[in-house]
């Protein structure tokens, strides 16, 4: 099932499917290690529009809630 990054629940796994942005965005997420094929897991997120935490390659990452929305992911849990 493809969904963004924000609409996923704490703790679960996904895969990046494509990146919806400009090439700034795309190279921004790029640099963190975020990129189609990637698995990620995602950590936290606050209710309102506070930062979503990600885990990547052994890393925490934490991205604004607009640019999560911009990453569609295949959950595994879903």
């Amino acid at each position: 099932m493809k969904l963004t990054l924000s609409q996923l629940t704490p703790h679960e796994t996904c895969t990046v499917s494509e990146i919806r942005g400009g090439q700034g965005l795309v190279n921004r997420l790029y640099a963190l290690g975020i990129r189609p094929g990637k698995k990620i897991t995602k950590v936290s997120s606050l209710f309102s529009n506070g930062p979503v935490t990600i885990l990547v390659d052994r890393a925490q990452v934490a991205i604004g809630r607009g640019m999560a929305g911009k990453i569609i992911v295949t959950s595994e849990d879903h």
